[in-house]
């Protein structure tokens, strides 16, 4: 619990206004990913003692720039253990987000971190994102899985083409909204899109968020 406190410690330095429940559920995520990472290896081992900064706090970057609408439709590309939908549904409890998945077990993980917070504004999904029909989303959020020009392809055809009105404070998510690292320009080149890309460090000036990005492409 201590080494959860003190990772918790970065989160409150940039994000406040939590609820008991919310400030619980984040504090938990130390032990649980903890126990299931030693058995389903879906953090990197030596990042499993970073995970409020290398993996929660990046997730939340998403919510330090956009608000969610509540009761929209959410889609979380290849989350992996569960980011970042995990945290954005934490943060977010008005908000459903779907985390689908190749892999079986990683989901496995995530199925049993949701039950163990309680967040019934989760659901997981065995399958590809290019093979998903019949829904629709307000958003697509994804971290570190593919190539923009692909993470575009599969998830225009998921998306509302109508996207949520502007709202109050910080402007709700629209599109495509993805975290990645590194020298974007090729790869941005290669997707024919024109995003608008924010340096998370500029907003969280953590050491470990240098050369790392919140890409967005829009559907209007």
């Amino acid at each position: 619990m201590e080494e959860a406190t003190h990772g918790m410690e970065i989160v409150t330095r940039y994000f406040a206004d939590f609820t008991k429940l919310q400030l619980e559920q984040f504090a938990a995520l130390q032990a649980l990913y903890g126990h299931w990472n030693a058995q389903i290896n879906v953090i990197s081992r030596k990042d499993i003692g970073s995970l409020y900064d290398k993996h929660v706090l990046h997730s939340l970057s998403i919510a330090a720039v956009f608000n969610f609408r509540a009761g929209s439709q959410v889609i979380d590309i290849g989350t992996g253990g569960g980011f970042p939908g995990i945290p954005l549904a934490i943060y977010f409890p008005e908000v459903q987000f779907h985390l689908v998945d190749s892999i079986g077990k990683k989901l496995r993980v995530v199925e049993a971190v949701k039950e163990s917070l309680g967040l019934k504004n989760v659901t997981t999904k065995q399958i590809r994102a290019e093979e998903i029909t019949g829904r629709k989303f307000d958003v697509a959020v994804s971290r570190a899985v593919a190539p923009l020009k692909d993470l575009w392809k599969w998830s225009k055809p998921l998306l509302k083409t109508k996207p949520q009105e502007p709202g109050a404070g910080l402007p709700y998510a629209n599109g495509l909204i993805c975290l990645k690292g590194g020298d974007l320009s090729a790869e941005i080149a290669d997707s024919a899109t024109k995003p608008k890309i924010r340096e998370i460090h500029q907003f969280l000036p953590e050491e470990s968020f240098r050369g790392k990005y919140i890409v967005q492409v829009r559907m209007n």
